[in-house]
């Protein structure tokens, strides 16, 4: 057997996996007959593209709003839409990068210990199965749902092209499909259509009652409910959901309870990619630097668990609970610990915000603004006031940029190849340059082809992030290199003092900004204020603003329906609201 490194990971959820190819009883053959050996190769693909595939999907799922765009606007007047901003997401600290490798071992010597008390590891084997399959079914739901709406934006998009290549639009409250421009725009004196169903799909709507069908699946799909749960003093929560999370809450409940009852590799795949799935929207590096020390650490951690001690490969062969994905072919079986997916993954999904950042901060302008500046004097010490203009900076609005998958595909033109210069705002703004998460995913590519190629050649354990960290750091550090934007990879960070408005800048002649001056508040720029102040009046400010308008919410609430004990409702929206 060749293995890799494997350990139930530290309290944030990181496991650092195991890679590992047996041959069943077969005798051993030479790296040359591996190599040569189609059903080995194609279970190799299949790990490759299971580990790359979860990647890819968990890293767009964590796509949210850059620090360098304001707040996307709110479809109702007076509110904004902050939901995506509202979601939790752990940012990885300096003192993890201390913390996650001794975490990390003491659990996998406990358990080498705890096996090795037991001789049989069927009870902990069952203690486990269980304790994965309860604390999976959250991220499990999560990667049920977002399938489930992928489809749904592939079979019901909002845009889509004709068969002459032309735009349509759809509308679910007037159940009509209007013809559009390149912009999306509706063209005035053309007749709308009826079916709501693109490309091959639409012969499925053949009769008007086909239609009328399609119009309503689509709205049982495409709205939004709203649960709220409400315990006076104690809990209250408020959230939207889709059709989608209702069948995957069954689903993943299903898929736990049948795992638990049959071991089911299928079923623990399944486990191990929710589990995946859940840590890379769940767990984030702050920043480069941070993200950088983490996976360096487990780096070293990594080679002297497989390398120096028996740990890990007794942990790894003899617990059969989710902690990797098995893919087997007659007596051959290949294993991938889920830890080779979430630690260089969370610097994979930091990539592609990085990307979305840098494509933002190129959006930014800067007005011309008379104002008034307050600044300390530095012989007397004294605060002055003198009066300049200078420049404000004023950021893009966000345009959410995610669940455009389906729109994407059938804007396109012949065998979905051709794109379109011209689109409508919300899907160019899905289309943004990803040059740091697609040179991260080719480091991440090469780095498990090095290491399926040192298990061929040695036929013997290897850590693969000794060949996954480089792989991926130094295909980061190179890209920016090359990009001349290794400051801006490097200052670019997660902790939100970079998510800042009216910031007054000084531009050097070519217009870029080369100093920040201050905020400015009322005409007047304070420049005696140190950058944690700032920080932390914005924060204080934006907590201030939240409750304010929670309490100004609740006063009415209870002016208008009294004094609500308990409650717990499910509301849709109003037949025919679209929810797009």
């Amino acid at each position: 057997m060749a293995a890799n490194s494997t350990v139930l990971g530290s309290a944030a959820g990181i496991l650092v996996g195991l890679n590992a190819t047996s041959n069943g009883t077969e005798t051993p053959s030479t790296a040359l007959g591996f190599v040569r050996s189609l059903g080995f190769m194609a279970l190799e693909l299949k790990l490759l593209a299971g580990a790359m595939g979860i990647i890819y999907l968990g890293s767009h799922a964590a796509l949210r709003r850059p620090p360098s765009a304001l707040p996307a606007k709110s479809k109702k007047p007076g509110q904004r839409d902050d939901a995506d901003e509202r979601r939790f997401s752990q940012g990885l600290e300096l003192t993890d990068a201390i913390m996650l490798p001794l975490v990390a071992a003491a659990v996998l010597i406990g358990l080498y210990y705890l096996i090795q008390w037991l001789k049989d590891p069927a009870v902990l084997n069952k203690i486990l199965r269980w304790y994965m399959s309860t604390m999976s079914i959250a991220s499990l739901l999560t990667l049920y749902a977002h399938g489930m709406e992928l489809g749904t934006s592939v079979v019901f998009p909002r845009f889509f092209r004709a068969r002459d290549g032309s735009l349509r639009k759809v509308d679910q409250k007037a159940r009509a499909v209007a013809v559009c421009d390149g912009a999306g725009n509706t063209v005035e004196g053309v007749a709308a259509e009826a079916n709501p169903l693109p490309g091959p799909f639409a012969v499925l709507a053949y009769s008007e009652r086909a239609k009328n069908a399609a119009w309503e699946l689509r709205r049982l799909l495409t709205r939004h409910w709203v649960i709220k749960f409400f315990v006076h003093g104690v809990f209250e929560e408020k959230a939207k959901i889709k059709f989608a999370h209702m069948m995957a809450l069954l689903l993943s409940l299903a898929t736990a309870l049948v795992y638990f009852s049959t071991s089911s590799p299928f079923l623990s795949n399944m486990l191990g990619y929710g589990m995946c799935y859940g840590s890379l929207l769940m767990l984030s590096p702050t920043d480069f630097l941070i993200g950088s020390l983490v996976l360096i650490a487990l780096f070293f951690y990594d080679i002297y668990m497989v390398f120096f001690t028996p740990y890990m490969l007794t942990v790894a062969t003899k617990l059969d609970v989710p902690i990797k994905l098995t893919f087997e072919a007659a007596s051959r079986k290949s294993i991938l610990g889920l830890g080779d997916i979430v630690v260089p993954g969370m610097l994979i999904g930091w990539a592609l915000r990085l990307d979305l950042w840098i494509h933002y901060v190129g959006k930014v302008k800067y007005e011309s603004t008379d104002l008034t500046i307050l600044e300390r004097d530095g012989a007397s010490g004294q605060v002055v006031k003198r009066s300049e203009t200078k420049h404000k900076e004023v950021k893009a609005r966000y345009v959410n940029v995610k669940g455009k998958w389906g729109d994407g595909l059938w804007t396109r033109g012949t065998l979905f190849l051709t794109r379109y210069r011209q689109l409508p705002v919300e899907l160019a703004a899905a289309d943004f340059p990803k040059p740091y998460f697609y040179a991260s995913m080719a480091g991440y590519l090469l780095g498990m082809m090095a290491t399926l190629a040192m298990l061929l050649v040695f036929d013997q354990g290897q850590p693969a992030l000794l060949y996954l960290v480089p792989g991926v750091l130094g295909s980061l550090v190179v890209t920016a290199l090359v990009r001349g934007e290794m400051k801006q990879m490097w200052m670019y960070t997660e902790d939100g003092s970079l998510d800042t408005v009216d910031v007054v800048v000084e531009l050097d002649g070519h217009g870029k900004a080369i100093k920040t001056i201050g905020k400015l508040e009322n005409g007047v720029v304070d420049t005696t204020k140190d950058k944690d102040d700032d920080k932390k009046d914005y924060a204080e400010t934006k907590a201030g603003a939240d409750e304010s308008a929670q309490d100004s919410t609740k006063r009415g609430d209870k002016a208008n329906k009294g004094h609500p004990v308990f409650l717990l409702s499910l509301d849709a929206p109003t037949d025919g609201e679209e929810d797009d």
